[in-house]
């Protein structure tokens, strides 16, 4: 292989000249890239059409399944390295000089990536959409996923709190705007609640928090409409799996590792 390996990365620019529609052929190759399992692309052409809805004079906000798209993009790339972290992270680990060098590239990595979705939640789309709905609890949730992710490697520089301050946020929105048992709302208290007990260590709140989104929901279940069935018993199972692993006595030395998170990145239409 040559050694001229810059002319091997991906170039956005290389597709504008191509473009007749930038929405339109911006959301066709993020899908195509999804496809391909080109995740890092996938965040660029959806960074690109994030940084196009700010152009207008008049902005534009993202429609649902541009919302997934951006989602999906960041959480396949910044979940590799969170796993490569929890990996090199383990207590065997702890003193291997190697390792620790290895472990500060993927932090690197990490912070760069986090900040990269945060920049574009805080100077565009939260910034940008300040009407109270479906929308805002998305951009506002996930500000708080990422302050979160970074808390988890980062301890002095308040990154929980942000994280909390935004969930909060969220959850006062999302309960004001949105069904118990919406897709959205679901997994913010479920994401919220592993915050609490993994990043913030209150176990109670973790559990009340989860227990409170799970309760709300069962009492509205059957007035959960078809579209959104699969999505919200998904993560309805997810906060219960939380709740009957961080209140088992005999698992609490182990609870950390097998906390479950927000994995459906898809949401339906009202």
């Amino acid at each position: 292989m040559s050694g001229d390996s810059k002319n091997l990365s991906f170039s956005l620019a290389q597709f504008k000249n191509h473009f007749k529609d930038e929405r339109k052929n911006l959301v066709f190759m993020a899908r195509t890239a999804e496809t391909a399992e080109r995740y890092d692309d996938m965040c660029k052409f959806m960074r690109a059409l994030v940084e196009w809805t700010d152009s207008k004079t008049e902005k534009v906000d993202l429609t649902v399944e541009e919302r997934n798209l951006l989602s999906v993009a960041y959480k396949n790339v910044i979940g590799a390295r969170r796993a490569s972290w929890r990996t090199l992270n383990v207590d065997e680990h702890k003193d291997d000089e190697l390792i620790k060098v290895y472990k500060k590239q993927v932090e690197a990595e990490l912070d760069v990536i986090c900040k990269d979705v945060l920049s574009l939640l805080l100077d565009i789309l939260v910034k940008n959409n300040t009407e109270e709905n479906e929308s805002r609890v998305f951009y506002l949730k996930m500000t708080g996923d990422y302050y979160r992710y970074l808390a988890e490697f980062v301890t002095d520089q308040q990154y929980d709190t942000k994280a909390a301050d935004f969930y909060s946020k969220a959850l006062v929105l999302a309960q004001k705007k949105l069904n118990p048992t919406h897709p959205i709302r679901l997994g913010l208290a479920l994401n919220y609640s592993v915050c609490f007990y993994e990043v913030l260590k209150d176990k109670q709140k973790a559990c009340d928090l989860a227990k409170t989104a799970f309760d709300q929901a069962i009492s509205k279940l059957d007035k959960l409409d078809e579209a959104s069935y699969k999505d919200s018993t998904l993560i309805m199972q997810l906060l219960r799996d939380n709740l009957t692993l961080w209140t088992s006595d005999q698992n609490e030395q182990d609870n950390s590792r097998i906390t479950v998170e927000d994995v459906n990145d898809t949401e339906n239409a009202d």
